[in-house]
């Protein structure tokens, strides 16, 4: 995904900032990471406190395997719901709630 499509995505939020990353590209906003884009899809940051509502939205949770056991480790990062992709106030929605949970996990 290039970066103007990435921004237009987190417009609500304000500017961000993309750094290329293992592979991929990390979405920050004020120095904290928001969001991944990992293969062509951005993977938006969820905590204890967000990710139920992500599961309910029938998002999928990020996860790779590791490399000594090969079984996957699941990270803090969630698929964006299907129906965000088609209205801006939704997404706006979940870009937020991604940053809420960066803001509390501070990371």
């Amino acid at each position: 995904m290039d970066n103007d499509a990435i921004e237009e995505m987190f417009e609500a939020l304000g500017p961000v900032t993309i750094r290329r990353m293992f592979g991929g590209k990390g979405i920050y906003r004020e120095g904290l990471i928001v969001a991944l884009e990992v293969d062509d899809e951005i993977l938006l940051k969820a905590d204890a406190e967000s990710a139920p509502a992500f599961e309910a939205a029938g998002c999928r949770q990020w996860a790779y395997a590791g490399k000594k056991s090969g079984r996957p480790v699941k990270m803090p990062y969630w698929s964006i719901p299907d129906d965000a992709h088609d209205d801006p106030d939704v997404m706006a929605e979940w870009v937020r709630r991604a940053f809420d949970a960066a803001l509390r996990t501070r990371s």
